[in-house]
């Protein structure tokens, strides 16, 4: 008999367990998943039970979950699913059905929220999909079981098990963010220790993430906004503030990066929590992303002094004119100046650039070597343009180039899609440069080097994983050698 008050929750890989021990973008950064740890906060308020399995930080999980499903036999399994861990999810489906029969698959995340109903034919392991955000959706669905999927707000389902879905549309209003409880984080095994932010980019251990709003008020090109939609709420300074207290002082924890997409867009809400840490300190440091828009000396100034180590900033390219075809307020010498303002308030600066937008070329990427190597950024990350479902450029990327839609290769590490004129291994070999030319920087590896006193625990993870850092380097450059 299943236990219809309990669902397990699964944080899929995406890739074969083996692997995950030399994957390069794993070793260096391991984010709970803080929407399923939210999910199981909000269901065991309502009075339901709740556990989550994270494939991403313990890659050999099947064991794991064939075990959890065999002892507790829950009535529903949750699998939150970016586009390249959606087929994962539907192996992990499939093979729970074939230990509890009867169990009822869910599937969130931005994937399905992207491409809604024409999943449904395609997938049968699929049983519900949740659009948008999952907690209240969740626990209506858990409570009011499957008599009556209809009435349930925000999901797609299976009128009388068919093979298409049905949308039951989104809900009359969304959560207010200031009545969540906390995210379960003790529900993910070996939280804090099991995960890490990106080596360089905190001062301290035990370090996590945490998300103080949803949405976002731009509208970028490349850009999924499917789960959100054109919403953007944030929680208040106190609750924010309250929340750190509590990672603080329940699990040690001394650093935090906030994975809001504009974590300064409102002004008064940032000065309020940095007036808090300030005048009641936690003993924590964070780092946060923003745009240029909504900085300035005066806030930059109050925020170092209430514990932020690091600024990141979406740059995307460097090219002017490429720019302004993908996102808003396109101005390079207004970004330059408030990196320049960022570095002297004191904070790290960290620029988020993609290469192979529509539109690139080999003179535009040059360009943007050029731009990002005259500014005082202490880190970088390139990432390789991927046309998601639900972004803007998505359904006419194929007029703007080769597309290689392969679900489990779109995870921004791989040339997908190559943009008219330019070429895959053309494309691959400038990411390389960009890469070897910032390293080559004296300004940057001192600024590395001073990382042995600003962040030891990061040199201690960058020489442990030596061996797998190196073998990523020889395989690129094998990659790189001309044929024949």
């Amino acid at each position: 008999m299943l236990n219809n008050k309990k669902i397990l929750l699964v944080h899929p890989l995406g890739y074969r367990s083996d692997a995950a021990g030399h994957d390069i973008s794993r070793l260096a950064n391991i984010m709970p998943p803080l929407g399923l740890a939210s999910i199981a906060a909000y269901v065991e308020r309502r009075g339901m039970s709740a556990d989550i399995i994270d494939c991403y930080a313990r890659p050999d999980s099947d064991r794991a979950i064939c075990d959890y499903l065999k002892a507790e036999r829950p009535a529903f399994l949750g699998l939150s699913c970016t586009t390249s861990s959606f087929l994962d999810g539907i192996r992990i489906a499939e093979m729970a059905r074939s230990i509890v029969p009867g169990i009822t698959t869910v599937f969130g995340g931005p994937h399905v929220s992207a491409l809604k109903e024409e999943l449904f034919p395609r997938f049968r392991g699929m049983d519900i999909a949740v659009i948008g955000e999952g907690e209240e959706t969740m626990a209506q669905l858990m409570e009011k079981g499957l008599d009556d999927p209809a009435s349930v707000k925000g999901i797609i389902y299976r009128p009388g098990g068919g093979a298409e879905g049905c949308f039951t549309g989104y809900p009359d209003q969304l959560l207010e963010l200031d009545d969540l409880p906390f995210p379960a984080y003790e529900k993910l095994e070996g939280f804090p220790t099991s995960y890490m932010l990106p080596i360089f980019n905190y001062p301290k251990t035990p370090n996590t993430s945490c998300i103080s709003s949803r949405g976002c008020p731009y509208s970028c090109s490349y850009c999924d906004r499917s789960v959100f939609r054109r919403s953007f709420r944030y929680n208040s300074a106190s609750y924010l503030y309250e929340h750190l207290r509590y990672l603080r002082e329940r699990f040690g924890v001394r650093h935090i990066n906030f994975y809001d997409d504009q974590f300064t867009f409102n002004r008064k809400r940032v000065e309020e929590f940095a007036r808090l840490m300030i005048d009641r300190p936690l003993g924590m440091t964070y780092n946060c992303a923003v745009r240029a828009e909504h900085i300035d000396p005066e806030l930059l100034a109050l925020m170092k002094r209430s514990g932020c180590w690091m600024m990141s900033l979406g740059i995307e390219t460097g090219d002017p004119e490429l720019l302004a075809q993908h996102r808003q307020n396109a101005d390079l010498d207004h970004l330059a100046r408030k990196i320049r303002m960022i570095k002297d308030a004191g904070m790290r600066t960290k620029g988020l650039l993609m290469i192979g937008l529509p539109g690139e070329t080999e003179e535009s990427i040059r360009r943007s070597m050029d731009y990002v190597f005259s500014l005082p950024i202490d880190d970088f990350n390139l990432a390789k343009f991927t046309p998601f479902p639900g972004s803007p450029i998505y359904d006419r990327i194929h007029e703007l180039g080769e597309f290689n839609e392969d679900w489990e290769q779109m995870d921004c590490m791989n040339f997908l899609f190559v943009t008219k004129g330019m070429t895959r291994e053309r494309l691959e070999e400038l990411f390389q440069e960009f890469y070897r030319n910032h390293f080559k920087r004296p300004k940057v590896l001192w600024g590395y080097v001073a990382m042995l006193w600003r962040s030891p625990h990061s040199w201690q993870r960058f020489i442990g994983n030596m061996g797998s850092f190196l073998k990523f380097t020889r395989n690129t450059e094998r990659y790189l050698e001309p044929e024949g």
